[in-house]
Order: C-alpha cells, then sequence, then structure tokens
C-alpha cells in the first residue's frame, strides 16, 4: 500500500467553492496538475466537484492551467 503513505492529510469540506483556491491547490501538485483520487484519498462524488471547481477557477484565472 504504497499510495496510502503518499496521501496527506486534507480537511473534508462540505462545500467545494471554485473561489477557495487555497483549498483547491491542495489537490494539485507544483506542475498545477490535478492529483488522482489514491493521492488525495476522497470519495469518487467529492473528487468530482473538486475536478469541477479546479477547471471552474482555471477558467476564471484563479489556478494557473501550466506551472510555469
Amino acid at each position: 500500500m504504497a499510495h496510502q503513505a503518499e496521501r496527506e492529510e486534507i480537511e473534508h469540506k462540505k462545500f467545494v467553492d471554485y473561489k477557495d483556491v487555497a483549498y483547491l491547490r491542495q489537490f494539485t501538485n507544483p506542475h498545477a496538475k490535478m492529483l488522482p483520487r489514491k493521492r488525495t484519498g476522497m470519495a469518487a462524488d467529492k473528487q468530482r466537484q473538486i475536478a469541477l471547481a479546479i477547471k471552474r477557477a482555471r477558467f476564471m484565472a484563479l489556478l494557473p492551467y501550466l506551472a510555469a
């Protein structure tokens, strides 16, 4: 179970908002890619909400598409 050792403790919020950039950055790596479910430890429905919020934040230029 190598993936469990890599998991970080991430606060689980009831509502995921695209404007909460600090929270969404926990789900991206330094290259601005979204982390998979195995790394975040989230349930599938919550992971989909986070992915949608990250995509919306990128569209609104709150998060980068690529890290330079």
